[in-house]
């Protein structure tokens, strides 16, 4: 067997902890533990930003760049949607794509490097958002933006479970996870304060996180597992190692549950706010007050997800990965029937049902510590990265189809087929491992 195929098929001898697991206090950490955890949550929190500008505008600057002002009758709102969802479906390829660009980059030039590339790129396609004149070009934008965005999961999640404590993985999870909640609430608050001005101007929030690049690049180092991987691997894997032998068996499961599970989490999350602004103008809302309430609507969803970390990490400590991500999804399937199954005062779904949804999201934290140590140092963040961005392909189809099959802004009946989606999803998860190192 040649020293390659040795390296890829079997992860288990490659993923030695690189940080002691009997570390049990924050002051036990070194500086170099510090600066990696605070660049890699820094990364998270402004990847949430970037990640929600769009969608609290979507409809609105879509509207405008396609010539539409006030009002839009059914032929402009169905011509808006179809827009809003063709660049949606871009940015998740977008996303998807640069997950495994970079997540290879981030094995073969280093995390570090890699991460800087990542947060560098997010933030300068979101804030040339703010020049597009066509829909096209918010299209080009958003898809280039999420090139940097899908990157910056895998690098990020990786660097952290590199270099702290294995032992404290399930709560790091959920700190990780609600870096990104608050940088969306910033996006929110961003939403509320520009409520007045046009809807374009949000875009050049998304520039603040490039000005942390220049301090990862100088004081963030590589973590030692790569550093002594790259220095002992007589021969360097590839992608393609992620198919072969025992890897297979743990990418192509992970990839059956990153793509359904995403493809109904993206689903809910981006036409749940139309499914709002579409209620909220039938009761003859000015324009800026229906911008106010969906953006707090989101708020409120987001705000309810930060409990929902913590309790997904703590499931995860008493019953390990595969059954908490189980019941998790199961929390959703019964909720997101709940709430479409039924028609609900549009108080009511804004700010209790569609939060209750969002506590199940909690769950995506925990696969930024579960993934990365299933494959070896050499291609942690490559199948890290592919398994749970592909599943934006997924997710972006899933976008498509679900405009197509949206008719006359009825999305409630759209949004109640996504609950079934998480179901293959539960099935998936019992095919995968818990890590090796954590046992």
């Amino acid at each position: 067997m040649s020293p390659r195929m040795s390296f890829s098929t079997d992860p288990s001898p490659a993923l030695p902890a690189a940080a002691p697991g009997s570390k049990t206090s924050l002051r036990d950490l070194s500086p170099s533990q510090w600066k990696t955890g605070i660049a890699a949550w820094l990364g998270w929190l402004f990847d949430g930003l970037d990640l929600h500008l769009y969608t609290l505008v979507a409809t609105a600057f879509v509207a405008v760049l396609l010539g539409y002002n006030g009002m839009l009758d059914a032929d402009a709102k169905a011509a808006v949607d179809q827009k809003t969802a063709w660049i949606q479906a871009a940015f998740l390829i977008g996303w998807a794509l640069g997950g495994t660009f970079f997540g290879r980059l981030g094995d073969l030039i280093g995390r570090s490097r890699a991460l800087s590339l990542t947060i560098l790129t997010y933030a300068l396609f979101t804030g040339l958002s703010f020049f597009a004149q066509e829909w096209w070009h918010l299209l080009i934008f958003r898809f280039l933006a999420a090139l940097g965005i899908g990157g910056e999961w895998a690098v990020g999640s990786t660097l952290l479970s590199e270099t702290w404590p294995k032992t404290w993985r399930k709560w790091l999870a959920a700190v990780l996870q609600t870096a990104v909640n608050l940088g969306i609430l910033l996006a929110v608050l961003s939403g509320i304060l520009m409520k007045n001005l046009p809807p374009n101007y949000i875009f050049l929030v998304g520039v603040i996180p490039a000005l942390i690049v220049f301090w990862i690049r100088k004081h963030v180092p590589e973590p030692d597992a790569w550093e002594g991987a790259q220095a002992d691997a007589p021969e360097k894997p590839g992608m393609m190692d992620l198919f072969r032998g025992k890897l297979a068996k743990i990418t192509l499961p992970a990839v059956i549950v990153c793509a359904f599970s995403l493809t109904a989490w993206w689903a809910f999350l981006f036409w749940q706010s139309q499914y709002i602004r579409t209620l909220a103008k039938a009761e003859n809302w000015s324009a800026p007050d229906v911008n106010s309430f969906v953006a707090r609507s989101f708020g409120t969803i987001i705000v309810v997800s930060i409990p929902g970390n913590f309790f997904a990490g703590w499931l995860a400590t008493r019953l390990g990965y595969r059954r908490a991500i189980a019941l998790m999804f199961g929390g959703f399937v019964v909720t997101v029937i709940a709430t479409f199954g039924w028609s609900h005062p549009l108080e009511n779904l804004a700010f209790l049902w569609l939060p209750a949804i969002g506590f199940w999201s909690g769950v995506y934290g925990l696969f930024t510590m579960y993934l990365p140590p299933l494959f070896p140092s050499l291609l942690r963040t490559t199948g890290a990265g592919f398994c749970y961005n592909i599943g934006r392909f997924a997710a972006a189809a899933g976008t498509i189809f679900a405009q197509q099959i949206t008719v006359g802004g009825q999305y409630q009946r759209t949004l109640l087929g996504t609950a079934f989606l998480w179901i293959p999803a539960i099935i998936a998860i019992f095919f995968l491992p818990e890590p090796e190192d954590e046992k």
